[in-house]
């Protein structure tokens, strides 16, 4: 069986810090990719990236509530932003190493986000204050179900790696980040698109693995939607 690497959060948990990975996502490599999930911790020292990749046969870096750190595409952080400096320090050079190995990866909001800025692009801190812009942010207060309930319409870019793995134009997608692409890094192209123009999803022009990001969370009961179906087996049958 195939093994993918799942990059986890450093979180403090009882005062003690832990490395951490939803359910869901080790769910869909297991039973949506049909491939063994590792978990990659986030440690003080990171793993060396190529050690890493030696390791596994892909890559899957996870939604968090942390937020990249703004000092990797020259910003200074808004107050109250959450961090995580120690997965930065893991999966901006693992990313960067993978595009270049050609290892398959498959990037889900924070890694969506990370893949951007490790590959040199910017990111809106702020979605919801950008005049014209939805507000992506998840609703607070709300049941699991509510928050993860499809929220917004995505467009497909014609014959992109999306169109072409889901066979589909257009989709709805949950919605749960105040954070988005703003300038997108160079190699990197949109696959998909939110009513409001804001980058949903990404591929690479150039890179020679399968390599794609979205913005949502195809990983949250992704057995019952076709695009998260078609997302997580087309990922395995890259690896």
């Amino acid at each position: 069986m195939k093994r993918v690497g799942i990059i986890s959060d450093r979180r403090v948990f009882d005062g003690m810090a832990v490395h951490q990975a939803n359910d869901e996502y080790i769910e869909a490599i297991r039973d949506g990719a049909g491939a063994f999930p590792l978990l990659i911790p986030s440690t003080d020292r990171p793993l060396d990236a190529a050690g890493v990749l030696a390791q596994v046969d892909g890559l899957l870096f996870t939604g968090a509530p942390s937020n990249v750190a703004p000092t990797h595409y020259g910003q200074t952080a808004r107050p109250g932003t959450e961090l995580d400096e120690i997965r930065d320090a893991t999966s901006l050079p693992l990313l960067r190493a993978a595009v270049q190995s050609g290892k398959p990866l498959l990037a889900i909001c924070r890694g969506f986000q990370e893949l951007n800025v490790a590959l040199g692009g910017s990111l809106h801190q702020h979605v919801h204050e950008i005049p014209g812009r939805l507000d992506h942010r998840e609703p607070s207060g709300r049941a699991r179900d509510e928050e993860y309930a499809p929220a917004h319409s995505i467009t497909i870019v014609p014959g992109g790696l999306l169109a072409r793995l889901s066979g589909q134009s257009e989709a709805k997608v949950n919605s749960l980040h105040h954070q988005g692409i703003d300038r997108l890094a160079p190699g990197l192209k949109a696959e998909a698109h939110a009513p409001d123009g804001q980058i949903e999803a990404v591929s690479h022009a150039s890179a020679p693995g399968f390599l794609l990001g979205v913005q949502w969370h195809p990983e949250w009961r992704f057995a019952a939607d076709a695009l998260s179906r078609a997302i997580f087996q087309a990922f395995g049958t890259q690896l």
